[in-house]
């Protein structure tokens, strides 16, 4: 649920960004119809059951975007991240080191944009409830480990934050009206950041 706010908050695409994310989906064939421009920041969650050639892009003939492409500009989230391969996983390392993904197959060589927030969840165990207290986990340690060395160091090495989150109880979702701001309000204050922060590296390279 999180995860699908994410674009939410994102500031619009400008002009450029837009052209590049339309022309990713236009290639993959998602473009909606009726929607000439995409204007918001995309949001693309394959399944855990997902293969690298469907997250980082391929297939037979011309290679066609994948996951990593098709969350140009947006987000990409992994969710059970530990449930994919671990080839596929370790695929993502070098898009997100470089910002775009490049495809060799016999019909030639495809150069793709691939510049996305990355966000995982990944439970502590197979049965989730390890680092619950009283919860009753009755995984072994070796298949704690085992799973949770599923997300390499390299990739994790690329994530730069970390949460972990609890249980909510009724009360606590309750408290204080039971409601919290709204997306609107967070985009309003994520884009006043933005532009502050670009305002500061308006003399500099960095974006």
């Amino acid at each position: 649920m999180l995860a699908e706010r994410l674009p939410g908050i994102l500031p619009p695409l400008t002009r450029q960004e837009s052209l590049e994310v339309t022309a990713v989906h236009s290639v993959g064939g998602i473009l909606p119809p009726g929607e000439p421009l995409v204007r918001r920041a995309p949001y693309c969650a394959p399944h855990h059951s997902a293969t690298m050639q469907s997250l980082v892009g391929g297939g037979n003939g011309l290679p066609r975007p994948g996951a990593v492409s098709l969350a140009h500009r947006g987000v990409l989230f992994l969710d059970e991240a530990p449930e994919f391969s671990g080839k596929a996983l370790d695929a993502l390392r070098q898009p997100l080191e470089s910002g775009h993904v490049v495809i060799a197959r016999a019909a030639g060589v495809v150069r793709l944009p691939a510049r996305f927030l990355l966000a995982l969840a990944a439970n502590p165990c197979p049965c989730g409830r390890h680092t619950l207290y009283g919860a009753g986990c009755e995984c072994p340690a070796s298949v704690i480990r085992r799973y949770q060395a599923r997300l390499s160091g390299p990739l994790l090495d690329r994530v730069d934050l970390r949460v972990e989150v609890e249980p909510v109880t009724r009360s606590d979702l309750l408290g204080q009206g039971g409601r919290g701001e709204t997306t609107a309000t967070v985009a309003a204050r994520v884009h006043e950041a933005r532009t502050r922060a670009a305002a500061r590296l308006s003399d500099t390279p960095g974006r």
